[in-house]
């Protein structure tokens, strides 16, 4: 008897279970529907703003990382902040950078300097990026080009400053700094997401990429 009582028992929870398993599945079908009427709610309430909105949206967002640039502490929420990528951004330090070194009064091919900067900065970010991903980063290809695109501003800043002085040596101690800077800034980021073992093999292109940066920008 006290063995039937416990099949009993056993059945009867059996049986709740089945009898609740519709229910669950009816809580999470409408979580689901939630989640989609949410992200349809948010693309309309996109494609209806203005073009003014949008764009001071994309600029707030642009602001939001270039702080995280400026001042690296790696916290979550900077994290949180460069993982949201997006190709504004370095677009816009991208082409700050090249018409600042093709209007340098040292040289007399801006239209040259403007093309070669341009394009080295890209090819650059997809190498170091392919780079990354090979040696195993957990990182998208997007991801890693708009911090890359985003750690250029110091060398902006750095090209800038030279424009207004002649002294060498200290042109060279203000792009030495920004140096310094933009590679902290994007080798903090990126080697959260590289494997310990490897994060010499990923991080070396990446010390590359903004030293030849700044020595052309010291140089031009």
């Amino acid at each position: 008897m006290e063995f039937e009582a416990q099949e009993n028992q056993g059945n009867n929870s059996i049986q709740g279970v089945i009898n609740l398993q519709p229910q669950v599945n009816q809580v999470q079908a409408q979580q689901q529907e939630i989640t989609i009427k949410q992200a349809d709610l948010h693309v309309s309430s996109t494609l209806e703003e203005s073009v003014a909105v949008t764009f001071l949206r994309d600029l707030r967002q642009i602001g939001v990382k270039l702080r995280c640039v400026l001042v690296p502490t790696m916290s979550s929420n900077n994290a949180k902040e460069l993982r949201n990528w997006d190709l504004w951004g370095p677009l816009v330090f991208c082409l700050m950078l090249a018409f600042t070194l093709s209007v340098s009064g040292n040289n007399n091919d801006g239209t040259g300097i403007f093309a070669t900067i341009f394009v080295l900065i890209w090819i650059g970010s997809f190498v170091v990026t392919l780079n990354a991903q090979l040696l195993g980063g957990k990182v998208s290809f997007f991801q890693s080009v708009c911090v890359l695109g985003y750690c250029v501003f110091p060398i902006n800043l750095g090209a800038l400053f030279t424009l207004f002085f002649s002294f060498f040596y200290l042109k060279m101690f203000l792009v030495i700094g920004c140096f310094l800077w933009s590679t902290y800034s994007a080798v903090g980021f990126m080697k959260l997401l590289i494997p310990e073992q490897k994060r010499i093999l990923a991080l070396y292109p990446v010390i590359l990429f903004y030293l030849f940066l700044s020595w052309f920008a010291l140089i031009v």
